[in-house]
């Protein structure tokens, strides 16, 4: 089919009062936090140059709510990773169900199916696992952060520049590039966690030019190895939750001319971890799952990006490569011993559904009790080949723009097994010994053509059109060789199924700057990401297919400097108009889960960002969110597990989110300073269903978080180490829970318990 939205659905959407954004002043973030050092001189954070738009722009230059996170910044907070950072970004919500299992969102824009949110690494794109669920967005690659020259948080849909899956935003993760110096740098870090074991890091970099002003080297190698703090009540383990990663890259870059460069890159990250999800009525940081649920993961990123500047434009060719191979399990013991009733073994033992005999009733207990302990086991495959061509024009004139074309090459694979596990150590058994195996084969071909101009008719005046047009299909195919008819699985042959699609995306923006101090914008834009197709046994035809889901955001901001560059504060209010959404459906039995097309959303926010520098070596950092996202059309479709009604509040997204940071750095004598860093984070509550009549709706309760880094640092070089305190207070900070109708299915997932450790860096 083919989708097209008109610019008449815009209308007055875009009249979203300006005074509300001025209610969110109270509010604040540390969109401008920490550059890298400014120039002699400059003390502002306006300098910061990102590339959002495909072209150099400062954060305070750039029409749309933009958050960018220096390396300094991300260095002196800690950070090394995706949930590390996505506290000190308005609106940008992690739903961590553990390693492997991230869900990103920016703006209440959740939902199964493929991600709403890009994930970019040197622009290029990655992608989740999609499981058998067809879900990509549960399972968002995560790569280890260090060496990061910035990250770019683009808020609100990028459909025409970034295309499919930004439709809540997208997320830019630029590392530093060889240069043609000999330097290096090494980080090591050693902790131990309230509840918990021992943890610890290295990281190292090393840059070494190789043919002077042609071609330089820089190589980072990481490992990570931290014991768990959850304790497995079932089978009498601790700490069972334990995380090691070791990984690394290695870049080229090549400069053959002054006007063009060629960076080549290649990293991986081997993960091998434990779930680390527990069950609150059993205990804070308790579980009492039967099988210990191992997840593993190798992941490989290649890239190649090219850029030849000629004159007035620039030609840039992206080339990437993802190879992720991933496996990961879930306890499906009780859902099993869920069959042990008379009813099921009247239903499996006898065809007309008379009652069981005792002796009927003793075999098939037997039979059930045989069955477990067990995991259903996800071992699976990524490949996803991307090439992106844009010509950019360049310098100043009365016309910005860029023109180009993608193309996306995705396979998955993926076997949902449910194998034995030991009834006493809990460790799947291997080789594995299957109850049950289906083989699922996804495939993604996707190609666009993209464009975007910025007329300026006067030098405080911007006016923006984007245009991109998409064309995809998705195949998705699958078999089952090893039946189990207790869940009615029966064997079937390969099968398969496919979806396809095509239409466009538009984007307006307007934006006036009367002088360097302020800016005001108003944007209409859209974001889309692709439907599919069910593998699943025994599901209807007319539900086979899914579409996609697609949405329309009018906002308003503004971007002001203040009090001579003291302070910074950005302001934006928005609304979503979300429709056909993707949401989670169920087989009848309970057994398999499938992607349907039901009801739409409204999503309300008010984001604000501040930066402050009140005295000398003080910098504050604020940012606060409020969110109301409501369904606005009933969830018609009855295969849907806890429909919604209109007026439902959308899962997992708090009403109001927030953060606040201060740092501090002063010498104390000519070659040392004092460092210290204060870091606090508060997220509201939220629910895990729609329906607030849903008997398996859980509350999750709101938190507040603190973390505090002290130390002392070699004024003339990158050299410090600091003493810090993570999860001060030792709150139970649970930021995804859910329940079912099996036993022990209330699960939840959470920040760590307090952490202690010290942290050594020294740059050579």
């Amino acid at each position: 089919m083919t989708y097209r939205s008109t610019i008449d659905t815009a209308r007055a959407r875009l009249a979203l009062c300006p005074a509300a954004i001025a209610l969110a002043g109270v509010l604040a973030s540390p969109a401008q936090a920490q550059s890298e050092k400014p120039a002699s001189g400059d003390d502002s954070a306006n300098a910061i140059v990102v590339t959002a738009l495909r072209r150099d722009t400062t954060v305070q230059d750039t029409p749309m709510a933009i958050t960018a996170l220096t390396g300094e910044t991300l260095t002196n907070a800690g950070v090394t990773n995706i949930t590390d950072y996505a506290k000190f970004v308005p609106g940008l919500n992690i739903t961590d169900s553990g390693p492997g299992q991230r869900r990103v969102s920016l703006r209440g824009v959740r939902a199964s199916g493929e991600a709403t949110v890009g994930v970019y690494y040197d622009d290029v794109p990655i992608t989740g696992s999609v499981g058998v669920s067809s879900d990509a967005a549960g399972r968002t690659a995560d790569l280890t952060l260090f060496d990061v020259d910035r990250i770019e948080v683009l808020r609100g849909p990028q459909g025409t520049l970034y295309g499919a899956s930004s439709m809540g935003g997208a997320i830019r993760v630029l590392y530093n590039k060889p240069t043609q110096e000999y330097e290096g740098k090494i980080e090591g870090q050693v902790q131990t966690t309230k509840g918990g074991g021992f943890g610890y890091f290295v990281n190292g970099m090393v840059n070494v030019p190789i043919v002077k002003d042609v071609l330089a080297a820089r190589a980072i190698l990481y490992r990570r190895d931290f014991d768990g703090y959850i304790d497995n009540t079932y089978l009498n383990k601790k700490n069972v939750n334990d995380y090691k990663a070791t990984g690394g890259r290695l870049m080229l870059r090549f400069t053959p001319t002054s006007n063009f460069t060629l960076d080549l890159t290649g990293q991986f990250e081997n993960t091998d971890a434990v779930s680390s999800t527990w069950n609150p009525e059993v205990g804070t940081y308790k579980s009492a799952a039967q099988v210990i649920l191992p997840y593993t993961d190798k992941s490989q990123l290649y890239s190649a990006n090219a850029v030849w500047e000629l004159g007035p434009v620039a030609i840039t060719s992206i080339t990437g490569y993802q190879h992720r191979k991933s496996a990961y399990a879930a306890d499906d013991s009780y859902y099993i011993a869920s069959y042990r009733n008379t009813d099921d073994c009247a239903s499996y033992v006898n065809s007309d559904g008379s009652a069981c005999s005792s002796g009927q009733l003793s075999d098939y207990y037997d039979y059930i009790d045989s069955l477990g302990p067990a995991a259903i086991y996800y071992p699976g495959s990524t490949r996803d080949f991307t090439q992106e061509l844009r010509v950019s024009s360049t310098g100043e004139s009365a016309i910005d723009w860029t023109i180009g074309g993608f193309y996306q090459n995705r396979d998955n694979t993926v076997t949902s097994e449910d194998a034995l596990a030991d009834a006493v150590s809990g460790q799947i058994i291997f080789p594995n010994e299957l109850i049950y195996r289906r083989h699922i084969y996804d495939k993604l071909r996707q190609f666009a053509v993209f464009g975007e101009a910025t007329w300026h008719p006067v030098s405080t005046v911007s006016l923006t059109a984007g245009l991109r047009y998409f064309d995809y299909k998705k195949t998705v195919s699958g078999y089952t060789d090893i039946a189990w008819e207790l869940i009615g699985a029966s064997a079937s042959s390969l099968t398969s199924v496919d979806s396809s699609e095509d239409g466009s995306l538009l984007k307006f923006n307007a934006a006036w700057e009367p002088n360097a101090n302020v800016m005001v914008y108003a944007t209409a834009s859209q974001g889309f990401r692709p439907g599919g197709a069910n593998q699943v046994i025994g599901l209807s035809s007319e539900l086979v297919a899914y579409k996609s889901d697609s949405l329309w955001n009018y906002e308003v901001g503004t971007k002001l400097n203040l009090l001579d560059n003291l302070l910074t504060l950005n302001l934006a209010a928005y609304q979503i108009d979300w429709d056909n959404i993707q949401v989670r459906g169920r087989t009848t039995n309970g057994a398999y889960s499938f992607m349907s097309n039901a009801g739409a959303a409204r999503i309300r926010g008010l984001e604000a960002e501040a930066f402050v520098k009140p005295l000398q070596g003080l910098t504050l950092n604020l940012s606060g969110t409020y969110l109301d996202a409501k369904l606005t059309r009933d969830q018609v479709s009855d295969v849907v597990v806890a429909a919604g009604k209109a007026g439902d509040r959308l899962p997992y997204i708090p009403h109001f989110s927030g953060s606040a940071s201060a740092e501090y750095r002063q010498p104390v004598s000519d070659s040392l300073d004092f460092f210290a860093r204060l870091d606090v984070n508060y997220v509201g509550s939220s629910y895990s269903e729609l329906r607030p009549t849903n008997a398996y709706r859980v509350k999750i309760d709101d938190y507040a978080m603190a973390n505090a880094r002290i130390g002392v640092e070699l004024s003339a070089s990158d050299t410090g180490i600091y003493l810090f305190v993570n999860n001060i207070f030792d709150a139970t900070a649970i930021n995804y829970a859910a329940r079912s109708s099996t036993a022990n299915s209330y699960s939840a997932t959470s920040a760590a318990p307090r952490t202690i450790g010290i942290n050594l860096r020294h740059a050579f």
